[in-house]
């Protein structure tokens, strides 16, 4: 069993709605509950359960996206395989095969130069041809990584590829790091991840479902869910990432994209958690499943529900409901007011 490095060794993330930069607030008002192991509903980057697995904790981490499962799988279930400097040179290379165009055909000029879109193509399919194992999840996790940075926002969520080749003056972003070639983004990442990895001794898995639905059982149940904001606009993951999921499952791809809108997205899955009226009960439904556990909730302070709705709902499973905020500012975020706020429920 290698020693465990400090949360400082996570990788760097451009994720929207990562808690990297609140680890160590967050260990600060959980270190003295009483709890070996611990289920993250809603895993994302990982970095949270990456907290949990540093600190000798049984993690399961879990994520309904199929790419950020990936990333738990590389960076949390994995306890000891790497992506080495070969790998990333066998995952560029093109193989004695037909490649498909799928991506050069239909996301021209949307999000990547026609050179890109190329090299994207044959990426997804080298990716799929890998073993399924740990080191397939890192090559993922690597060229998510690497399409993130190239991308005006670290978003997919408008055609704007404009921004990266327009002549201008620019006031914002990163035109070195868009025109920074995607061999180097995806090495820099590769190597970041496997220096993360490392075994904790402990059985650590990660599941693509539903929170509600997991067999499985936790001291501790924490979820960081999609986020609607006060006027009632919620945070679509999906809308945000659909190009990064498409990659996990290319064969599939022509199947799931929206060719009503200029970006192409995935088709839109109807979710409790981007409805102001619904999501109160989508909360019900997971502190009901999980009222055995400790549970832990990360959420901002002028969320819908409100934080006082939220308190009044732990307050019907649990005995105690302590509430914690702190100052933080949110990327891409105009809001100078909200706070980021814990919920804990024994």
């Amino acid at each position: 069993m290698s020693p465990p490095p400090s949360i400082e060794r996570f990788p760097a993330t451009r994720y929207q709605g990562s808690k990297l930069k609140v680890l160590g607030w967050l260990w600060e008002q959980l270190q003295s509950l009483e709890f070996d192991s611990v289920v993250d509903l809603f895993g994302g980057t990982g970095s949270v359960s990456y907290l949990f697995k540093v600190q000798g904790k049984q993690v399961h981490y879990n994520d309904c996206l199929r790419s950020n499962h990936l990333i738990g799988k590389a960076l949390i279930e994995n306890p000891s395989t790497r992506f080495e400097r070969d790998d990333v040179s066998a995952l560029l290379a093109r193989r004695q095969r037909t490649y498909g165009d799928f991506i050069a055909r239909t996301f021209g000029g949307i999000y990547y130069p026609d050179d890109e879109n190329q090299l994207l193509d044959v990426l997804a399919q080298n990716l799929a041809e890998l073993p399924g194992d740990y080191k397939q999840a890192l090559a993922y996790h690597a060229v998510f990584q690497a399409c993130i940075a190239k991308r005006p926002y670290n978003l997919f969520h408008r055609a704007n590829l404009y921004m990266r080749e327009a002549s201008v003056e620019r006031s914002f972003g990163n035109k070195a790091t868009w025109d920074r070639p995607f061999a180097d983004h995806i090495a820099k990442a590769a190597s970041a991840a496997s220096d993360a990895i490392f075994d904790n001794g402990r059985v650590n898995v990660a599941t693509c479902g539903d929170a509600v639905r997991l067999e499985a059982q936790a001291d501790l149940a924490y979820l960081d869910p999609p986020y609607i904001s006060a006027k009632g606009v919620g945070v679509d993951y999906l809308g945000f990432y659909h190009f990064m999921e498409g990659l996990t499952e290319y064969s599939n791809w022509p199947e799931r994209f929206d060719a009503r809108y200029k970006h192409k997205p995935y088709r839109r899955v109807e979710t409790p958690w981007a409805s102001p009226a619904r999501i109160a009960s989508a909360f019900e439904a997971v502190f009901e499943r999980w009222r055995d556990s400790i549970l832990v909730v990360s959420y901002r302070s002028d969320g819908v529900p409100s934080v006082e709705e939220l308190k009044r709902m732990l307050q019907r499973h649990k005995r105690k409901v302590t509430v914690r905020a702190r100052d933080y500012q949110y990327a891409l975020s105009t809001n100078q007011t909200s706070r980021e706020v814990l919920l804990i429920a024994e």
